[in-house]
């Protein structure tokens, strides 16, 4: 395994999402699969055979049981009232597979929902209610000012300072990461879908919503004393443990889109006052190890999507697709 750069800042891991070839982009902002993920090994280092980004995580089972009363937006099967079996992973952003779990970074939950018929869904969040970069030109920018400088093996402060002050995109995510300490377990953070995704129901109209996943448990911070006491590694075994407990549940919130907001803009949050309609809820009965495990092998790619529901233009939704592509090949091809 190659040197992992240990040393990076919590905000700067943030964006914690893999970007490859644009969709319609600009000229100028072309970026390709090949540079970003060349860019996430050389700061991060390569494991073989495991993912890019996101390399430490947990994996997780159960279902989800949605309300019809969410077909008056989208046709999905999600909101048919009956169980729909999950296969989730939890995880830390960055290439680093002893990235600690007390790192002032994104903590991510990704689900895949087996849908009748084989259909799948997917939802890839993240536990700050705005991502890192508008367009993917930034993300490949913060990768290549994280690069450790030979002589120091640390990022360039220089490089950094200069990255935030070229690019404001990145300031409200890291904002927000500053303000708010990780949390003591996975099972105490809310997931944010990041972008804004189309409801469609079974007249093809669509509905601009966003959706996050608020945990029964109750959000939770680490006080500054416990990041500076705590293990590296604690985040796994506390929701192994708390699984064995009882189920773990998070209900699904949608809010409702009106015109004017934001579509294509991961960085901007929507306004507080939106009408919010619970869609459903997560159970979780069982976490693991993900070695061997079902979520190990799964390529949460966000564009896996059932009918019912539909991505934006998002030119960050867009990119992660074909990135996840290269790195989910690279790794069962064992590099």
């Amino acid at each position: 395994m190659k040197t992992q750069n240990k040393d990076l800042p919590g905000w700067l891991l943030a964006a914690g999402l893999g970007l490859a070839a644009p969709f319609g982009m600009a000229v100028q902002d072309e970026v390709t699969p090949a540079q970003v993920v060349a860019a996430l090994e050389d700061t991060f280092g390569v494991t073989p055979g495991e993912r890019r980004n996101h390399i430490k995580g947990t994996c997780a089972s159960g279902e989800f049981v949605g309300l019809p009363a969410v077909a008056a937006w989208s046709r999905s099967a999600l909101f048919s009232g009956q169980p729909v079996p999950v296969v989730a992973r939890f995880s830390l952003p960055g290439g680093n597979p002893k990235v600690p779990d007390t790192a002032r970074s994104v903590r991510g939950m990704a689900l895949e929902f087996r849908l009748p018929g084989g259909a799948l869904q997917h939802m890839t969040m993240l536990d700050t209610p705005v991502f890192g970069a508008a367009q993917p030109k930034t993300f490949l920018d913060q990768i290549l000012a994280l690069k450790p400088d030979p002589a120091t093996g640390k990022p360039d402060p220089a490089k950094l300072a200069a990255f935030r002050a070229s690019h404001p995109d990145s300031r409200a995510q890291a904002r927000f990461l500053a303000e708010h300490n990780p949390p003591p377990s996975f099972a105490n953070s809310s997931y944010f879908g990041i972008h804004t995704f189309k409801f469609v129901d079974a007249t093809g109209k669509a509905t601009l919503v966003r959706w996050r996943f608020v945990p029964e448990d109750g959000e939770k911070s680490l006080s500054d004393e416990e990041l500076e006491t705590l293990p590296a590694d604690f985040l796994e075994e506390r929701l192994i443990q708390r699984t064995a407990q009882g189920p773990v549940r998070w209900d699904m919130l949608v809010s409702i889109g009106q015109p004017g907001d934001p579509e294509n803009d991961p960085t901007v949050a929507w306004p507080e006052n939106r009408e919010q309609v619970k869609a459903g809820t997560l159970v979780l009965t069982a976490a693991m190890p993900q070695k061997g495990a079902a979520c190990e092998k799964v390529n949460f790619d966000p564009l896996v999507m059932a009918e019912g529901i539909a991505p934006t233009d998002d030119p960050i939704l867009r990119f992660r697709s074909p990135a996840y592509a290269v790195s989910f090949a690279k790794r069962q091809a064992g590099q």
